[in-house]
């Protein structure tokens, strides 16, 4: 397929800057209802327990997002950092602007003794060695760094989203850009899913900044995907069998858990223990492995999140949902509505 088919027209005005308040009053599209006459539903997300099953459960990513924008000087020239993957100690690939007024040897100066050292650029990409390294330099991005929002949000990140960009099951640093579709569950929501008999687990995949990278290829076949790094746990792997055993079904909150959930997924159904790098690219014709339910929000046009939502619920679906959200008003993106898609299975 082509990356052109996977174009839509969005409104500017359609992209959310900010969240809704309480998180589980936003809008909720269903996609793929189990009910005939009702292929599109519009919900919210509080309606999300009664749209479940006891016995089923929930696989969250408890990634936890770190101030991975950093703002510096080389010289006179000022440079933004984004931090995209952890390579070492002290090592990171980032995306920096302007990376190509930036060469090996470059000290880039942040803050008091704090300095990051370009050490390798590959592309887009400039890999920094930082003056300090494992707890010291995570102290140090605390300390100087701010919110790494997408850059579909224009404004600069505020106290407010150090809060609002984490979701409730954050648990373990390393993400540079949030698994959104976690936002949305508040500690009520949570309580209500207890009481419907729905289990959750936790899964870590610790998003990079390449999420947002644009696929520049006109077959997608030709795209590379960026790595991240992820584990599933042996509890997880074994509560997910178990339940598809006992006729649970799966249900990912979020592209991030569910690539990391196919990743491990094997051919009989299985899921199995991860720990390591993972660059899975799922587009249409793709057979899930584990997935039953896909809890998301809203994805970019031309987006390899979107070519993975049409490759679960069906293009032509996906197609369909999309452009009735856009014409009832969902708020898209990071900070916008959610989707629960039903998986259609290819023919």
């Amino acid at each position: 397929m082509k990356t052109a088919d996977f174009d839509f027209d969005l409104p500017p005005d359609r992209i959310a800057e900010h969240p809704v308040r309480p998180r589980d009053a936003a809008r909720l599209l269903e996609v793929g209802s189990t009910l005939r006459d009702l292929p599109l539903r519009d919900l919210i997300v509080r309606d999300l327990p009664a749209l479940l099953q006891p016995g089923d459960l929930m696989v969250v990513n408890d990634t936890r997002v770190i101030p991975a924008r950093l703002d510096g000087r080389r010289g006179e020239v000022a440079v933004e950092i984004t931090l995209h993957k952890r390579l070492g100690e002290r090592e990171w690939a980032t995306f920096s602007k302007p990376g190509k007024r930036l060469k090996p040897g470059d000290t880039i100066d942040i803050a008091d003794g704090f300095s990051a050292e370009v050490i390798a650029k590959d592309g887009m990409e400039v890999r920094l060695r930082f003056s300090a390294g494992g707890a010291e330099l995570m102290e140090a991005l605390h300390r100087h760094g701010r919110m790494p929002l997408p850059p579909y949000i224009r404004r600069k990140a505020d106290e407010g989203d150090n809060a609002d960009y984490q979701t409730v099951f954050a648990a373990r640093e390393g993400a540079v850009a949030a698994p959104t579709a976690g936002l949305h569950f508040t500690p009520e929501l949570l309580a209500a899913l207890d009481a419907r008999g729905v289990r959750r687990v936790p899964v870590t995949l610790h998003v990079g900044a390449g999420t947002f990278l644009p696929v520049k290829v006109d077959d997608i076949a030709d795209h590379k995907m960026h790595s991240e790094w992820g584990e599933i746990s042996p509890e997880t792997a074994a509560a997910v069998n178990e339940t598809r055993k006992a006729g649970g079904r799966i249900v990912s909150v979020g592209t991030t858990a569910l690539r990391i959930l196919e990743t491990a997924g094997q051919p009989d159904g299985t899921l199995v223990p991860f720990s390591g790098d993972t660059d899975i690219f799922i587009t249409p014709g793709y057979r899930f492995r584990i997935v039953d339910l896909l809890w998301t929000n809203f994805h970019l046009p031309k987006s390899t999140l979107f070519m993975l939502v049409c490759a679960f619920a069906g293009y032509d679906r996906m197609r369909a949902a999309y452009q009735h959200a856009i014409d009832t008003n969902y708020r898209f993106f990071s900070y916008g509505d959610a989707s629960l898609l039903h998986r259609t299975d290819p023919s």
